[in-house]
């Protein structure tokens, strides 16, 4: 539990560093990124836990790569219903960032992940189970060792098949000056 208290704090903090250096306040920023004022004060106070959907669409807003709010470290892990992603590497050079993470799929659920950008490509390669992912509405369904790519500009989802968990390897690319949909300056 320490280790999820001080990445909270983590978190919190840079938060609160690029909405403070954007020039947001606190309710401008929740009500760009789609979430409640008290939430997102009690996120850069360390004090609650967001779910992945909610970091990425803080990170998103802010024109972030996710890794980056998660302080690069590579084991943390963060969830929504029906999906956790735990980062592994995340590596920034002069043609943008590469993000990998490992996802596991819970039966039964669908996971809809907001648009990231016309430059964020994600490549996705399921290692154990089936899945159904990508763009919505142009999904794939893929099976232990297929893999997939799509731009993430528009809605997307992950869906475990059948009635048993599915794991996979995400890539996340996004290229450099392009973090997301909403960058904001």
């Amino acid at each position: 539990m320490a280790q999820q208290d001080g990445l909270r704090a983590v978190v919190g903090e840079r938060l609160r560093a690029t909405r403070a250096a954007r020039g947001l306040s606190v309710g401008a920023l929740a009500a760009r990124a789609g979430i409640g004022k008290g939430s997102l004060s009690e996120i850069e106070h360390g004090s609650r836990n967001p779910t992945l959907s909610t970091l990425y669409a803080l990170a998103n807003t802010l024109g972030l790569p996710l890794s980056e709010l998660l302080a690069d470290r590579p084991g943390t892990e963060v969830a929504s219903p029906g999906i956790t992603a735990r980062l592994l590497e995340s590596t920034t050079d002069a043609d943008g960032t590469v993000e990998v993470y490992t996802l596991t799929l819970e039966p039964g659920a669908v996971h809809v992940s907001a648009a990231h950008g016309p430059h964020v490509v994600e490549h996705l390669l399921v290692t154990r189970g089936a899945a159904r992912v990508g763009r919505a509405g142009a999904e794939t369904d893929l099976v232990t060792g297929a893999g997939t790519a799509w731009t993430s500009d528009t809605e997307h989802t992950y869906r475990a098949l059948d009635d048993r968990p599915a794991a996979a390897v995400l890539v996340v690319r996004t290229a450099t000056g392009h973090g997301g949909p909403a960058r904001l300056t």
